[in-house]
């Protein structure tokens, strides 16, 4: 074989393993996510919530691949969400004083904030609010991937 179609070779096929892995980065928290929470649960949360939101894709970095669309509803218990995340690993729900809507923004207030809870759910959501946190304290919302350091969206509810 010839050095050229070696390195020919290699090269293709690191680029190959390099696509199959950023597939299956993408892909492994679609296909272990549990099922949604049923739209009765979000919808019964809903009825109780102090404050209502919107998550909207067109945040300052938000992006084809980290974005969210739909209401959230915001109780002393439980904040839920009815539309969809774009998938990824690793997504936590913080509340906020200020609204943010970067990375640079939310590494800045992060010592500010409270994690809620883990978000494992793309087609809407139901976290429980720890004992003790009182979301009436906070403005936003934040979705947040904490592995890479992404920001998905936020919504200000007050």
């Amino acid at each position: 074989m010839k050095i050229g179609k070696f390195i020919l070779l290699s090269a293709t096929h690191l680029i190959m393993v390099a696509v199959g892995f950023a597939a299956g980065i993408y892909a492994l928290p679609i296909l272990t996510a549990p099922d949604a929470p049923s739209s009765e649960a979000v919808s019964a949360v809903a009825a109780e919530a102090a404050f209502t939101a919107e998550f909207q894709r067109d945040l300052e970095d938000s992006d084809a691949l980290h974005w969210g669309e739909g209401q959230v509803f915001v109780g002393s218990n439980a904040i839920s969400h009815r539309g969809r995340l774009a998938p990824g690993p690793d997504y936590r729900l913080y509340l906020s004083p200020e609204f943010v809507e970067t990375e640079a923004d939310f590494n800045r207030l992060k010592s500010s904030m409270v994690q809620v809870g883990d978000v494992k759910t793309f087609n809407g959501f139901l976290v429980n609010v720890p004992p003790g946190v009182d979301p009436s304290n906070y403005n936003s919302v934040i979705v947040w991937c904490e592995s890479f350091g992404e920001f998905i969206t936020a919504a200000q509810f007050q």
